[in-house]
């Protein structure tokens, strides 16, 4: 019988720093820029980027740096996770910590990094917004897309 692949095997705090990484899908929905309802403490995607994102790849353009660019860049660890409800649904992260699996679009199953893309998952077709463009940050309120927190691709 086959072994089960890492992310069946091993808890999120289990696995090596590559494997950690490996179960990231490519999605690019947690480099959106998100917003917090002050009275329902709900966090809101909005459709504009981080300014270090590039909707083309999907991908942070200083990954290895982020944190000195943007200082309020969350690293996503199997520690904090749990409290990162603004992950989205579909996010591999969550779905794993919430004992769920990963989608048949993830690139670990499908065995195509392009597959996220087609699945209609990713933030490649949404027609984002850098925030670099932005002279007010706040700006960004013009684009919220609550619709982002909820499942997709399935």
């Amino acid at each position: 019988m086959p072994a089960k692949p890492f992310w069946e095997a091993k808890r999120l705090e289990q696995m090596t720093v590559q494997e950690w990484e490996s179960l990231c899908d490519g999605c690019g929905l947690c480099c959106l820029v998100r917003f917090e309802d002050e009275d329902t403490g709900e966090v809101i995607p909005t459709k504009v980027s981080c300014k270090l994102f590039d909707a083309n790849l999907c991908r942070c353009t200083d990954y290895e740096n982020r944190k000195k660019h943007v200082p309020d860049c969350i690293k996503l660890t199997p520690w904090n996770i749990e409290a990162l409800e603004w992950m989205p649904r579909s996010c591999a992260y969550r779905r794993l910590w919430e004992g769920r699996n990963l989608a048949d679009w993830h690139p670990l199953i499908s065995g195509d990094p392009d597959s996220v893309h087609r699945a209609g998952v990713s933030v490649k077709s949404l027609g984002v917004i850098n925030e670099a463009e932005f002279d007010d940050p706040e700006d960004a309120l013009d684009h919220l897309a609550p619709e982002l927190m909820d499942e997709r691709g399935r």
